[in-house]
């Protein structure tokens, strides 16, 4: 077998892991598929050369590490809206403009399809990939940033981090403890966050849909936390709590029952769905990707992404 042709067969394996670890680092979905891209160039022109003293694992993952940092240097983190500025309330009118979206790197969300992890490692992906998660890693030095996520979430040993940043384990440990203290500050809890079994989150993702399908808001309010959080990029503005929230979407989103369609998908180790809305031709076209954070007691968080562009990375049509 040519030593290319070896190279793809040995390297296709990893890379769903890759492309979740791009992500981790950038979060861009786009970017991070393109720097997997790079990452397998890189690792075919360069397979003749490899040495074998490394597991091809390890390897790629330094390619692509290396690969992400480059591509930080001259990048603004992603941010969410309630990264940029303060909330609206309740008492705001819910007719106010929605400019400003310019100059912001907004997060994008990943489909669950993208990043299956090995089952040893699920639950351990799954957090990791989450939109808080992500937002918080965002925070981070991009080296701090790619320690935590190679030693926490990878799993690489210090001594295998430190050779494959070229520095020293203490140096590996001394960030990663930075990094691990950050986190603690402004991720959530994991006991403010519900894990639902299969049936009672196909049940809530019905009525959640149903409630925008039929532009029901009394049956949309009763599955929102008090304390819920609405944020829409590229929208720069963000929401918090139940009146806030709903007043809004009352006021802004809902439509004519009838004119949404959605459907349930997964992303970003959340439940998502899919929304299309009919537009002035009567056709039910792609409208945004909404990520549901779930609560202890509701429905936590809401990401709603205005990017139709994302349907086809999640393998949906733009329109139906």
């Amino acid at each position: 077998m040519p030593l290319q042709a070896e190279f793809m067969e040995r390297a296709a394996p990893f890379r769903a892991e890759l492309i979740a670890h791009c992500y981790r680092m950038l979060g861009s979905v786009h970017d991070a598929e393109d720097l997997v891209q790079e990452t397998y160039l890189r690792g075919w022109r360069g397979y003749e050369a490899f040495e074998q003293r490394a597991a091809l694992r390890t390897w790629l993952y330094r390619i692509a590490t290396t690969a992400c940092l480059r591509a930080l240097e001259n990048r603004a983190r992603r941010v969410l809206p309630a990264g940029v500025g303060p909330p609206v309330t309740a008492s705001t009118d819910p007719h106010a403009s929605l400019d400003g979206a310019g100059g912001y790197d907004w997060l994008e969300p990943i489909p669950d399809d993208l990043t299956v992890p090995t089952p040893e490692s699920a639950f351990t992906a799954r957090q990791s990939v989450r939109l808080a998660v992500i937002t918080a890693m965002q925070e981070l030095p991009a080296r701090q940033r790619a320690v935590l996520i190679l030693r926490d979430v990878v799993q690489f040993s210090a001594a295998e981090v430190a050779e494959l940043l070229e520095t020293t384990p203490a140096a590996v440990n001394s960030a990663l403890q930075r990094a691990r203290a950050h986190l603690a500050e402004v991720a959530p809890s994991e006991d403010s966050v519900a894990e639902p079994d299969d049936a009672e989150l196909k049940a809530l993702l019905d009525r959640y849909c149903a409630a925008f399908e039929n532009a029901d808001m009394a049956a949309l309010t009763e599955l929102l936390q008090a304390d819920v959080k609405l944020e829409m990029p590229p929208v720069p503005l963000w929401f918090t709590g139940r009146d806030a929230v709903t007043g809004f979407l009352a006021a802004r989103a809902f439509t004519t029952p009838g004119d949404m369609a959605l459907i349930p998908t997964a992303a970003n180790g959340q439940p998502a769905v899919a929304e299309y809305r009919r537009t002035e031709d009567g056709v039910m076209r792609a409208h945004s990707i909404h990520v549901v954070t779930l609560g202890t007691s509701g429905i936590a968080a809401l990401t709603v992404f205005l990017d139709p562009a994302l349907f086809a990375t999640f393998g949906l049509p733009p329109s139906r």
